[in-house]
């Protein structure tokens, strides 16, 4: 008998699905991507490589999902809102463009998702 699949199971599913096809574009089409968002495209490997380390990211997430993980997919949340504060150290130390924050709202927003369902959950 299977159990039906918790709010924030659920809610990391779908992060985890978001960094898979993020990983695809970033191995097969970088500069592509990169020039979408008005950032600089390039030959070297540096980018293919976090493609790479974006779909482990987010093997690991589905896996909490799937096993339902939750002291996992409760420390998800601090590192996705962590992303979004380094990001945004990273632009206003002009180290970076300002469009990194568009990826670094996304993660944010999912996190707060995630930290919803984490307390609805516990309440059911």
């Amino acid at each position: 008998m299977r159990m039906t699949m918790s709010r924030a199971a659920l809610s990391v599913r779908a992060f985890a699905f978001y960094l898979f096809l993020l990983a695809g574009i970033l191995i097969v089409i970088p500069n592509e991507f990169l020039s979408l968002f008005g950032l600089v495209t390039t030959d070297e490997v540096w980018i293919r490589v976090v493609g790479m380390l974006t779909a482990i990211l987010g093997y690991y997430y589905f896996e909490a999902s799937r096993h339902e993980l939750t002291a996992l997919i409760r420390a998800t949340v601090y590192g996705r809102f962590a992303i979004l504060a380094g990001f945004t150290c990273l632009v206003v130390l002009d180290m970076a463009p300002p469009v990194l924050l568009l990826f670094g709202v996304v993660d944010a927003v999912a996190a707060l998702w995630t930290a919803r369902s984490l307390s609805a959950d516990a309440s059911d």
